[in-house]
C-alpha cells in the first residue's frame, strides 16, 4: 500500500458521515440530471457515443444511490450484532461500483465494435454536443466536490464514486469529439471510436476501484506513514509497543498492539499509562477503535493463537 498519509480515522465518524453523505447526495443529483439530458439527446441523435455516455450515467445513478446508502450505513454506531461497526459497507459499495462500471464498459464496447461494420449517421449533432457540454460542466463541478470530501475523509465509497466521475469527465470530452466529428465533418467512424475509448476508460476505472475496495474488505494494513505515526504517538510516554495491527473500515480505523511497561507498576498505574497512550492516539485519530494489551517488560511471553504469530504481526 502507498506510504502516503491517508485521512482514514482522522475525523470523528459523525463529521465524516456528514461530509460523505452530502457528497453522495450531490452525486445522486448530478447523475439524475445528466441521465435525463443524455436520454433525450440520444433519442433524437441516435449516437452510439451518446448511448455509451447514457449507459454510463444510468449506472452512475445506481452506484451513487448505493454509495449514499453505504456512507449512511457506515456511520451507524456499533450494535449488538455488529460490535466493530458498519464501516465495511463502504468497501462493499465500492466493490459493487467496480462491477457495475465493468459491466457498462463491456456493453459499450460491444455496441461500439458492432457500429464499425455498420456506421450510422449522427443526427441533431448540435443538441448532442450541447448536452455533452452540460455534462462536462456538471461532472467537473462534482469531481471538485468529491476531491475535497476525499481529502478530508478518505472514504473508499466516495473514492469509488469519484473515480466514476473523473473517468466520466474524460469520457464526455471523448464523446463530444466523436459526435462533432461524425455530425459536422462527415466522419461516422469517429463516433464508435470514441464509444470504444469510453469503454476502455471505464474498464480501467473499474479495476482501480475494485482494487481499493478489495484492500479494505480484506483488512489490508494502513499506509506505512499512518502506522509510523500511530507508533510514535503510542510510544510518546517512554514506553514501547509491538505486534501493531491496523485496518480501515469506512470512517473508522481499528488499531491494536501490545504495550510494554515496567513490570513493577501496579494495575492502576498500568491502566493510567494505557489510557494516556490511547488518548494521544485519539487526539489525532478520533475515528479510531483502539485495543491495547499490556505486557510487563522482560516478562512478556508468546501468547495467542500460533496462526497470528508470524512475520506480519511481529512489527
Amino acid at each position: 500500500m502507498s506510504s502516503a498519509l491517508s485521512p482514514a480515522g482522522r475525523l470523528d465518524p459523525r463529521n465524516a458521515a456528514r461530509i460523505t453523505r452530502s457528497t453522495a447526495l450531490a452525486s445522486v443529483s448530478t447523475a439524475g440530471v445528466l441521465l435525463a439530458a443524455k436520454a433525450w439527446a440520444w433519442w433524437i441523435s441516435g449516437s452510439i457515443a451518446m448511448l455509451a455516455s447514457l449507459a454510463d450515467s444510468a449506472l452512475d445513478l445506481a452506484a451513487s444511490l448505493f454509495t449514499l446508502w453505504a456512507v449512511t450505513e457506515a456511520a451507524t454506531p456499533p450494535d449488538a450484532h455488529h460490535r466493530y461497526g458498519h464501516g465495511k459497507a463502504e468497501g462493499f459499495a465500492a466493490l459493487v461500483q467496480a462491477v457495475l462500471v465493468g459491466a457498462s464498459a463491456t456493453l459499450i464496447a460491444h455496441e461500439a465494435l458492432g457500429r464499425f461494420s455498420a456506421p450510422k449517421a449522427v443526427e441533431h449533432g448540435g443538441i448532442a454536443i450541447g448536452v455533452m457540454l452540460l455534462s462536462i460542466a456538471l461532472t467537473a463541478t462534482l469531481v471538485v466536490i468529491q476531491t475535497r470530501s476525499l481529502k478530508k475523509t478518505g472514504s473508499v465509497a466516495i473514492a469509488g464514486d469519484r473515480s466514476h466521475y473523473a473517468a466520466d469527465f474524460g469520457a464526455n470530452v471523448a464523446v463530444l469529439l466523436g459526435v462533432a466529428a461524425a455530425a459536422w465533418f462527415g466522419l461516422p467512424l469517429a463516433d464508435p471510436v470514441m464509444g470504444l475509448a469510453v469503454a476502455l476508460w471505464l474498464a480501467w476505472s473499474a479495476i482501480s476501484v475494485g482494487r481499493h475496495a478489495f484492500d479494505q474488505l480484506m483488512d489490508r494494513e494502513l499506509p506505512d506513514a499512518d502506522r509510523d505515526r500511530i507508533r510514535a504517538l503510542a510510544e510518546g510516554d517512554g514506553v514501547s509497543i509491538h505486534r501493531l495491527r491496523t485496518r480501515a473500515a469506512g470512517p473508522i480505523i481499528h488499531i491494536q498492539f501490545h504495550l510494554d511497561m515496567p513490570a513493577d507498576l501496579s494495575l492502576v498505574e498500568a491502566h493510567e499509562k494505557m489510557v494516556a497512550c490511547e488518548d494521544r492516539i485519539l487526539a489525532e485519530f478520533p475515528g479510531a477503535d483502539i485495543l491495547i494489551h499490556p505486557d510487563p517488560q522482560g516478562f512478556a511471553e508468546h501468547h495467542g493463537a500460533d496462526f497470528f504469530r508470524g512475520r506480519p504481526t511481529a512489527a
